[in-house]
């Protein structure tokens, strides 16, 4: 009797642990090559984003334009440090954070500006620089946007894939206010 106890206590202890993801296993197991696809491509990204967001500062007119920009600046910031953390557990290579970097590298994703477009934007001002800016962010969300919608319908991480959820529906309504703010709507 006592045996037949603690083996039944022995198996389930064994479930239990498995439910609970016991072990480092477990980590690689919840994610795919698609989530860290979209956690290395969405930093650079929101790095770019970030970046465009600071130069609102002392060169927008409007107030609605800094709004945005401090808005942008508020969320993508966390994102990328949880991105970052992501990559850091999953032992995979996490995209160079240098203010300013080039971005040249990844001019070919959805929604990156090139080096020269960004240069235009840094020496903008007033008026220029709000409707540059925001038909700029514009391109930009919907690149995120579709990067994040691949990772809502590829990706197995849960948390990465709420991410993209979240994305998706707070940058399709910054669009919508950008598009507004620039007479389209």
């Amino acid at each position: 009797m006592r045996t037949t106890r603690f083996a039944a206590l022995s198996v389930s202890a064994v479930f239990a642990l498995a439910a609970c993801g016991g072990g480092s296993d477990s980590t690689a197991a919840s994610h795919n090559a698609q989530d860290v696809s979209f956690a290395q491509g969405m930093i650079p990204h929101h790095q770019q984003a970030v970046e465009m967001a600071e130069l609102a500062d002392g060169r927008a007119s409007s107030g609605e334009v800094k709004d945005l920009a401090a808005r942008v600046e508020k969320a993508q910031g966390p994102e990328i440090r949880t991105m970052t953390g992501w990559l850091k557990t999953w032992e995979e290579n996490v995209p160079s954070s240098m203010p300013g970097m080039d971005h040249s590298s990844h001019s070919g994703m959805a929604g990156m500006m090139d080096s020269a477009d960004m240069d235009k934007l840094g020496k903008a001002s007033g008026e220029d620089f709000d409707s540059m800016f925001l038909t700029m962010m514009v391109e930009h969300h919907e690149g995120a946007v579709k990067m994040a919608t691949t990772e809502q319908d590829k990706g197995a991480y849960k948390p990465a894939t709420d991410m993209a959820g979240s994305i998706v529906t707070s940058q399709n309504a910054e669009i919508t206010e950008m598009k507004k703010l620039l007479g389209q709507n």
